[in-house]
């Protein structure tokens, strides 16, 4: 749970006590970096450096020693004072050399001051609650440190710069100040609304309802930038799914044999394709079997294809296609929503498969013994399709939820303000700006009081 501060209390948040954490990952590396956040961070600083004067942003060479005086390392410490620092609180970073063994003995030098060990996402918790940063910037934080593409990058680092927030307070505004005018016309209820305001008004809902359909469906549709794209290679026993696995990855992580239903399970690795990093799933072929445990891997293989975002179908073009083809093309003929490309494996042997059926797939020609380079190309330049586009992307479940729940209000709206009923207009209005709110900022009802007294002279 988020506690969100109120408006009415404009000071910093400070939760007093001081937490420590190692901000790099484990391992051995050039360099290190434990992070101390609170009000007694300076303090510990001196103690370990030894230095009566430390100048706020200034990098300090100096030695760093344990309680009992015994040296650690030669490190860069650096003190960003509150409100200047990433939380809005003091903070010191001592940059020493990597490996798990100095970082951890200047951690434990830390906490041996009575230092608290942060919590996972601390540090950003307390920048949004000290007003550093607001809900999609933490949000966006987070996702951009498991970004799977070049393209996700860049539109995290939209979103640390403003462009969700901005969305979320261009449109908030707008829909308190139609709330504004309503709360003002329900106490002169006798008096019909002005033809202008009520045309301005629905505009706007049709306006911001239609942006947020097309935000929320290009969100689902980009979603696999950030998460990573999930693709699936399917096909009937022997058509090269294993092979085009291991070519992909550039190494054998598939046994690949001419042994129908060698592949028994999915088997599913992460691999770059360009700017892209994508879960490959080699699936069991699909086929009728009688067989118990390959029956449970042609169960997974239909599994995976409903969850992948895109299925890559391979055919054997050396082989007359046959009950199981027709099966495969049965499956693809019921796909919706997803992304297909279909090849013809085998190409370099005489063909017999009839690719005139697969005619609408626009299929490649392709050798396991040659190259996948065709399939490959075709893949990444569909990957960088789905990438294109500068439209505003929800990088979260929660955010997603909160903008179709206020298009849901909206929509609500809409007929009790065209018949006049003011009152229950206001309600779903408000569900609506709560929703929008909830995005980045928290909703205050003074804000409404706010616009009504600052749009309208009431004469009271």
């Amino acid at each position: 749970m988020i506690l969100i501060p109120s408006k009415m209390d404009n000071k910093q948040v400070s939760l007093h006590n001081t937490i420590v954490a190692i901000a790099t990952a484990q391992g051995i590396s050039s360099i290190s970096i434990i992070r101390i956040s609170g009000e007694g961070s300076l303090s510990i600083a001196n103690k370990l450096s030894h230095l009566d004067k430390i100048i706020p942003r200034h990098a300090h060479l100096t030695s760093l020693y344990t309680k009992d005086n015994q040296l650690i390392d030669k490190a860069i410490m650096i003190h960003f004072s509150a409100p200047h620092s990433f939380t809005g609180e003091d903070i010191v970073e001592f940059q020493c050399h990597g490996g798990m063994i100095v970082s951890q003995e200047v951690l434990d030098t830390v906490l041996s001051y009575g230092v608290r060990l942060a919590e996972p996402g601390e540090f950003s918790k307390r920048a949004f609650l000290n007003g550093k940063i607001d809900l999609t910037e933490a949000e966006a934080i987070s996702k951009l440190i498991e970004a799977k593409s070049v393209d996700a990058a860049k539109i995290l680092a939209r979103q640390l710069k403003g462009e969700l927030k901005d969305f979320v307070e261009d449109n908030r505004e707008a829909l308190l100040k139609s709330l504004a005018y309503s709360e003002v016309l329900i106490d002169y209820a006798e008096e019909d609304i002005p033809e202008d305001i009520m045309h301005s008004i629905v505009t706007q809902l049709d306006d911001l309802t239609l942006k947020i359909e097309t935000i929320v469906e290009a969100s689902y549709r980009r979603r696999g930038l950030i998460e990573g794209f999930k693709v699936a290679i399917i096909g009937k026993p022997n058509v090269g799914k294993s092979s085009l696995l291991n070519a992909l990855l550039n190494y054998d992580r598939a046994i690949v044999s001419e042994i129908a239903g060698t592949t028994r399970d999915t088997i599913e690795e992460q691999v770059r394709i360009g700017t892209h990093i994508v879960r490959l799933v080699d699936t069991a072929g699909i086929r009728d079997s009688n067989d118990t445990i390959e029956k449970i891997g042609i169960e997974r293989s239909l599994s995976s294809i409903k969850d992948a975002d895109i299925i890559i179908a391979l055919f054997d073009y050396s082989r007359v296609e046959d009950e199981e083809d027709k099966k495969i093309l049965s499956l693809l003929e019921n796909v919706r929503d997803k992304h297909i490309i279909v090849a013809l494996n085998k190409s370099d042997l005489s063909h017999a498969f009839d690719s005139k059926i697969l005619s609408s797939y626009h299929p490649l020609e392709v050798s396991a013994k040659k190259s996948f380079v065709a399939l490959t190309n075709r893949l990444e330049s569909l990957l960088d399709s789905i990438g294109e586009g500068e439209e505003l992307m929800l990088i979260t479940m929660r955010q997603i939820e909160a903008v179709k729940k206020a298009k849901n209000a909206i929509v609500e709206a809409k007929k009790p303000l065209i018949d006049g009923e003011l009152e229950f207009f206001s309600y779903h209005l408000q569900v609506a700006v709560k929703a929008l709110s909830s995005i980045s900022k928290p909703y205050d009802n003074e804000e409404i009081l706010d616009k009504m007294f600052g749009e309208f002279c009431l004469g009271k």
